[in-house]
């Protein structure tokens, strides 16, 4: 009676590289704050990712096509009084995305198409 020991997984030939520096985003500050639920949301024209914020809750949207070093002053959407807890982008519309925050609100926001 032979038993197998090791369960053959179906992932044991895939092999992940790194990315390369320039398709990569640097100086991101993300949320300390440990949720239940994703901190980014990203689309095919925009990564959104939950932020500190003072004063209340606040979200960025970055550009797929310019990756980098993202700057300290980048524009935020702010608009909550408490904490975001989760993004969520429109699937049939790109440039609109839906915020829920501990304030017990879920904002619609509609970014332009050049970004923030």
């Amino acid at each position: 009676m032979s038993r197998q020991v090791v369960r053959s997984s179906k992932f044991r030939h895939v092999f992940g590289q790194p990315a390369k520096a320039d398709q990569c985003y640097e100086d991101v500050r993300v949320s300390q704050t440990t949720w239940d639920s994703g901190f980014c949301a990203v689309n095919p024209k925009f990564m959104a990712l939950i932020c500190e914020a003072s004063g209340g809750g606040a979200f960025l949207v970055l550009p797929l096509g310019k990756t980098g070093r993202v700057d300290k002053n980048v524009p935020l959407v702010c608009g909550h009084t408490a904490p975001v807890l989760d993004i969520a982008w429109c699937p049939h519309n790109d440039n609109v995305i839906a915020s829920g925050s501990e304030d017990c609100t879920v904002m619609v926001w509609e970014i332009p198409d050049g970004g923030l």
